[in-house]
Parts: structure tokens; sequence; C-alpha cells
């Protein structure tokens, strides 16, 4: 590589967005052939950041996939209704992991500090919508915690 090329740019995050949703109990499908599937519906929330906010409206779901060991592969699927009128379409993937002991915790819905925890997401985020197209070419990164009803998420923008 040439000097004139240069080096990559170090990315850094930037605050985007909490997202709070509220969960119905999960629907336990049974083993699969990768591992449990359960169904976790959306019954709403909010998202609230400095430049995008607005409700999560009912009808999203997270798709899991629990393996053997207790880990969690995430699919959020969502829609937000942004203050202003956008409607935003967010996929979510991720991965939830730890002690086994805590995450048998988590599941009794006992409470349970997140750093004793993995939970990190990439959302990605869709829109027609033209004030919000700077979201569709943007990478995120989300860090989450879980309660009994409900999910939260901090999104970053990767700048």
């Amino acid at each position: 590589m040439s000097e004139a090329a240069g080096v990559p740019v170090v990315p850094a995050l930037e605050p985007l967005a909490r997202v709070t949703v509220s969960i119905e109990p999960p629907l336990l499908l049974g083993p699969v052939l990768v591992g449990e599937r359960r169904i976790v519906s959306i019954a709403g929330g909010r998202l609230k950041g400095d430049r995008l906010s607005g409700e999560i409206l009912p009808g999203g779901a997270d798709w899991q996939i629990v393996c053997a060991d207790g880990t969690a592969l995430l699919e959020a699927r969502y829609t937000v209704r942004t203050d202003d009128g956008a409607l935003i379409y967010v996929r979510n993937t991720g991965i939830r992991h730890g002690p086994r002991e805590v995450l048998d915790r988590l599941a009794r819905g006992e409470p349970v500090d997140p750093a004793a925890y993995y939970f990190r997401t990439t959302p990605v985020f869709e829109t027609g919508d033209e004030r919000y197209g700077w979201l569709n070419r943007l990478v995120a990164v989300g860090s989450g915690l879980r309660t009994p009803d409900r999910v939260v998420v901090d999104y970053y923008a990767v700048t």
C-alpha cells in the first residue's frame, strides 16, 4: 500500500437512540434442527434519541433460537412511527449469552445486572421518507438488557 493511500479510519460510536419495548411472554415452539425456537411478540414501545424518536408499533416480534448452552440468537423485526409521522422498518439481529446461572435467572424473570451477560445487536433501518434517508446508509450497533416484560437497547451509530 502506498503512503498516499493512508490507513482506514478508526470507527467511533455516537449515541443514536434508546429503544424500550414491551414484550409478551414467549411462544415456545420447542426444539428445531438448530436449537429451541421462541417467538417473542412486541406489544409496543418507544425509541428516543436526539435525531430519531418515535413509537414502536405493535405487531413486531423477536424470532429467537436458543442454543443448548443458553445462547440466544436474536432476530427482531418491528416498525417505528416517528414523532413527525415517518415509518421506519427495523431488523435487529444479535446475540445474548452468559454464564448458565445468569441465563437461568433471566429465564425465571429475576432481575440481573446487564453487566453479567453479553447482549449486543446490529440494527438495520429501512425507510422511504427522505427526512430519514440517512438511516438507510447507516451502520449501527446496540447494547441491551432484558427484564421479564421489556427489552431496552441503546443504539449507536458507527461513525
